[in-house]
């Protein structure tokens, strides 16, 4: 298998580098849809045999042989987002860390956020920033947000990065602004445990890779989307909250105290 997702520049130049390396089968989490597909296609073309995983498919019309992964990103967003909006009373001031530029997933969860958030007349969105799927950034990106807004009531976090960054300058201000996000980084689990992170998209990540794999050695085998594996693999995503975060804790990382 191919390296996961990387900046769209780095993903396309190990796409290229893994063209020529007689692999089976490429998977590719993609980084950006309008730049990464053209590139599968041309694998595809050379008879170079390339699926997707993990959040991130590549664009419709794109010739990649199947996909495993998350289709409800929208979703994603649209959910955690409305459950800030429920927490809030409706109304509120709130950013949107959305992470990396192009990033199918990220972008998704954002739109799924926006159109949310735009249900509300009282809820109104103060920055839309992009981290680039960075920790740094999006503590950096927060401090800002929260000097230009002191009275920020909430963050949507769109990716697994921007949760942590958030909640490391939140608890180091003296402001309560409400974070949802994604996904179970070790760090963002604990800020759920400790009740800084609201709650948290957690993706079924076993899965993703359990199912990829098999998809991944059908498609060896030489067999197309069909009656072996579908053209697409939905995984799910489940909304965790604080008294949902030590059981998490132990399951992932062994974490027992």
């Amino acid at each position: 298998m191919a390296p996961a997702q990387a900046s769209a520049e780095d993903q396309t130049q190990r796409l290229i580098a893994a063209g020529k390396k007689n692999y089976d089968v490429i998977g590719v989490d993609v980084a950006d849809e309008q730049v990464i597909s053209p590139v599968i296609d041309e694998l595809m073309d050379e008879g170079i045999k390339v699926m997707t995983f993990s959040s991130s498919d590549a664009a419709p019309g794109c010739k990649r042989i199947a996909y495993v992964g998350n289709t409800h990103n929208y979703e994603d967003g649209a959910d955690l987002t409305e459950a800030l909006c429920e927490k809030l009373g409706y109304k509120g001031k709130v950013a949107i860390l959305v992470g990396s530029v192009g990033a199918p997933c990220h972008e998704d969860r954002a739109r799924g956020a926006r159109d949310t958030i735009a249900k509300y007349s009282d809820m109104e969105i103060m920055a839309t920033e992009y981290d680039m799927d960075s920790v740094d950034i999006a503590y950096d990106l927060t401090k800002k947000i929260l000097d230009d807004c002191p009275d920020l009531d909430g963050i949507v976090c769109c990716n697994m990065s921007n949760p942590v960054g958030a909640a490391r300058a939140i608890t180091e201000s003296e402001n309560h602004a409400v974070i949802v996000g994604m996904d179970h980084d070790e760090e963002a689990l604990r800020y759920l445990n400790d009740g800084t992170i609201y709650c948290l998209g957690v993706q079924d990540c076993y899965s993703i890779g359990f199912d990829t794999i098999q998809t991944a050695l059908k498609i060896a085998d030489g067999n197309r989307a069909g009656k072996l594996f579908p053209e697409k693999t939905d995984e799910i995503t489940t909304v965790i909250y604080q008294e949902d975060a030590a059981l998490m804790l132990e399951i992932l990382y062994g974490d027992i105290s």
